[in-house]
């Protein structure tokens, strides 16, 4: 559903904005094909075998992202060299997208092998640098957006393995410490001015123009929205990728946006009920993993969208265009339903 819906978004959108130009919408459609195969493929697989391969597939996924750093080039709209041209078609590959999938697995494994001594120091400090490493290296390919979802992922999975109390206010803590220091010392002036931006919009009407024409669109959707083709949509820069839903809520009104959320949140809420239902700690982990995934791109790209979060180049999973994260997206579906698969205790049993 969420997958048709995106593909009329984006035949909208090229026919509206991009003077007929349906490219996106075809790239989408062969990307959610692609993906629903590998999904299928992937729920096969049991996802033991998954995690504990975790050397091969963060070789080859970490691999392709220090490549970035080589042959690395950034599509427009953006400055990070995040993607790799592929020689066919004019199609990328954006490698963190994949090393998503890797980074669940590997780290879920971690998670179960360490069972209950999570909070000990010495573990604690292990787990830190399995996170650490790779936000590093986003960091310094200059995606910060990519960056913030990984550790949103990696605390919404230390949270669901119980850390406890005294060290969730001890990270606090240090935020608050460090968040000057990355204010005047790492954050450049746009990425200050994006901030700014949202409390004084007067002040910035550069850096804030883009959400601004998003949230003009997302209001003129009004209750039931104007429709998606015959009709004439409010211009918003990027309505193919990161803005997608300011146009789907200017198509289908607030009524229709209530449906959109309703989507995403029944699949976010499904994949913690088979976190619930897994047999082991490893199958809850992952499953706790991309559901922090799923839950946390919506909730920046729509907070992006509404003026309440800054544009950091967050896709809005199965609706975004982009080949790559609509693949990773139904991977990390696939890997979910393997753990339900593998498992005795099934989702609906008593």
């Amino acid at each position: 559903m969420c997958s048709a819906l995106s593909a009329v978004a984006l035949f909208s959108i090229g026919q509206n904005m991009l003077d007929e130009n349906y490219r996106q919408a075809l790239v989408q459609i062969g990307a959610s094909g692609l993906g629903l195969v590998v999904a299928i493929f992937l729920s096969l697989l049991d996802y033991h075998a998954l995690a504990e391969s975790w050397k091969i597939h963060a070789v080859a996924a970490w691999g392709l992202v220090l490549l970035t750093f080589i042959i690395g080039y950034a599509p427009p709209g953006t400055t990070n060299k995040a993607w790799i041209a592929l020689p066919f078609a004019g199609l990328s590959l954006q490698p963190t997208e994949l090393a998503k999938i890797s980074f669940i697995l590997s780290f879920a494994f971690h998670l179960s092998t360490v069972k209950d001594k999570v909070n000990e120091p010495k573990t604690l400090m292990q787990l830190i640098a399995h996170i650490g490493a790779p936000a590093l290296l986003i960091v310094l390919q200059g995606d910060d957006g990519t960056m913030i979802i990984f550790v949103l992922i990696a605390a919404t999975m230390l949270f669901a393995a119980r850390l406890s109390v005294k060290y969730i206010v001890a990270a606090g803590g240090i935020a608050v410490v460090v968040a000057p220091l990355l204010w005047f010392f790492y954050l450049g002036n746009y990425q200050k001015g994006r901030i700014l931006a949202l409390f004084y919009p007067e002040d910035y009407p550069t850096i804030i123009w883009q959400q601004a024409q998003g949230k003009i669109s997302i209001g003129a959707g009004q209750i039931l929205g104007k429709g998606f083709f015959g009709v004439e949509h409010h211009t918003v820069p990027l309505a193919y990728n990161d803005f997608i839903f300011a146009y789907i809520a200017e198509s289908i009104g607030f009524i229709g946006c209530i449906g959109l959320f309703a989507l995403l949140l029944i699949l976010a809420l499904k994949t913690l009920n088979t976190a619930s239902r897994s047999e082991d700690r490893l199958g809850y982990y992952i499953c706790v993993g991309i559901f922090g995934m799923l839950i946390w791109q919506s909730v920046v790209n729509i907070g992006m969208c509404l003026s309440l979060l800054p544009v950091i180049g967050i896709t809005l999973p199965f609706f975004s265009a982009g080949g790559t994260s609509v693949v990773t997206t139904y991977m990390a579906i696939g890997i979910v339903l393997s753990v339900y698969m593998h498992n005795k205790q099934k989702l609906f049993d008593e």
